[in-house]
């Protein structure tokens, strides 16, 4: 019998060979490199179709396709519905991924309930547990008396027949890396396996209208394991993000065809499962320590959401030859940046400093808008003088000292004065565009020098 050909798959690039490289030659990544199935024997009988190639459709002019209602179904946990747009969309699939441990089975267990008590049809298909350890889950979780359906299959050729039978509206799959296709030889998890897994369950969501949400584990880079196609082929894609040492999670959209993008949801971990925080706000700032030097709140956005952050510094004199510069939650190339322009055009001495930055709640800040706070916390510390607790800061910074404005103004003002922050610095291009609530005094700064003169924290000698 002739040996069959297999091909190797780089699972981070596509790049196919008919050998295999422990560095992908194309990527040049190291063992990315996957067996796929091997193809059939040409002189063998051919295997029986089971779907017939293609879907069918004609070719129609855009204005005459039905363009039907898109209505998203309400879960009934707020934060997973606000980051998903308003809830989910029947035929949408969608994937989830996050390290082991986080909680993605749990929460979408308790999605399940959720959904299950609204009257739907429920099927969790796990391919990693026992039917018995969902039961002990639902116990905890107060779910065990849910109408929810539960299969402990992996394979997808006996999971598709049981979707046909039972018909349901909603699925989870619990992952889709453990799922596999029984007449093709690689074994679970491989790059073949995951892409046709996923494919199979595309077309059933499809065609069915039904909503099916696929697990994903997650590599030590913190990417979905499998195939990148795997990203692209699903509708909408979650992270589940945590610290081990925090009882805060958070769920943020990076791809969504059905709302917005970099949408963000924060749970927290209890005994009872995953309870939504709608006062996200409240909950980050609750902490903070007040009459400290290098702390200041800060208002960021998350996607369309208003987030009251606490950031700190503490600078302290260094004894070696280049000082420490440690960044926790923020980006620390753009931290170095912006330690060389406060020492350049403010005047700060911060060559033998050790700088330490942290944003406290294991939030992750990316946007420029961090750039005056994080600079009037580490002159705060530099000058061991706290700032008065009714402050807030914000604006950016450029090369040359200037604050320059940024974007959504009017909601983050309104989000600290909710809060009771009713001083506010911000850039002074933006004080003429917005009307600012009342009891609210906003003091605007067109540079950084004129920012830290302003509070008093300059330091010389």
């Amino acid at each position: 019998m002739p040996r069959q050909k297999t091909t190797y798959v780089c699972s981070s690039c596509g790049y196919e060979s008919p050998r295999w490289y422990g560095r992908c030659p194309s990527c040049e990544s190291w063992n990315t490199m996957d067996e796929t199935a091997p193809q059939p024997d040409s002189a063998g009988a051919a295997k029986p179709q089971k779907q017939r190639g293609g879907t069918g459709a004609s070719v129609q002019k855009i204005y005459e396709i039905e363009a039907g209602a898109q209505t998203h179904e309400p879960t009934g946990i707020a934060e997973f519905d606000r980051v998903l747009g308003g809830g989910i969309v029947n035929g949408s699939l969608m994937l989830v991924g996050g390290e082991p441990g986080v909680g993605k089975s749990t929460l979408l267990l308790q999605v399940c309930a959720r959904m299950a008590e609204r009257g739907k049809r429920v099927m969790y298909i796990t391919g990693e547990e026992s039917a018995r350890q969902i039961r002990l889950r639902a116990d905890r979780l107060g779910a065990s008396r849910a109408e929810i359906l539960v299969l402990a299959e992996n394979a997808m050729d006996a999971i598709e027949e049981k979707l046909s039978s039972v018909q349901p509206d909603f699925v989870v799959i619990d992952s889709i890396q453990m799922m596999y296709r029984p007449e093709m030889a690689s074994a679970p998890g491989s790059v073949s396996q995951v892409r046709e897994s996923a494919a199979l369950l595309m077309r059933y969501a499809k065609t069915n209208g039904c909503a099916v949400i696929l697990v994903g584990h997650v590599t030590k880079e913190g990417a979905i394991a499998g195939p990148r196609v795997l990203e692209h082929m699903v509708d909408v894609v979650l992270y589940f993000e945590g610290d081990y040492q925090h009882e805060y999670r958070l769920l943020r959209a990076v791809k969504n065809r059905y709302g917005s993008v970099n949408e963000l949801g924060m749970f927290e971990m209890t005994g009872e499962g995953m309870r939504a925080v709608e006062n996200a706000s409240e909950t980050l700032i609750s902490h903070r320590a007040s009459g400290a030097s290098g702390s200041v709140v800060f208002c960021c956005m998350e996607g369309s959401r208003p987030m009251m952050v606490n950031l700190q510094a503490l600078a302290t004199q260094s004894f070696y030859t280049v000082p420490r510069r440690t960044v926790n939650g923020a980006d620390q190339g753009r931290v170095a940046l912006l330690l060389a322009v406060l020492e350049k055009r403010a005047g700060l001495r911060l060559y033998n400093q050790d700088v330490y930055v942290n944003v406290a709640g294991g939030l992750s800040l990316s946007e420029t808008a961090v750039d005056l706070p994080l600079c009037i916390a580490v002159a705060s510390s530099l000058s061991d003088m706290p700032l008065p607790a009714e402050i807030a800061v914000m604006g950016e910074i450029g090369l040359t000292g200037e604050v320059r404005a940024i974007s959504q103004m009017e909601r983050r003002i309104t989000e600290c004065a909710r809060l009771g922050f009713n001083r506010i610095m911000c850039p002074a291009d933006a004080v003429r565009k917005i009307k600012s609530p009342d009891g609210v005094e906003l003091m605007p700064v067109k540079t950084l020098a004129q920012a830290v003169a302003m509070l008093g924290l300059k330091k010389y000698g």
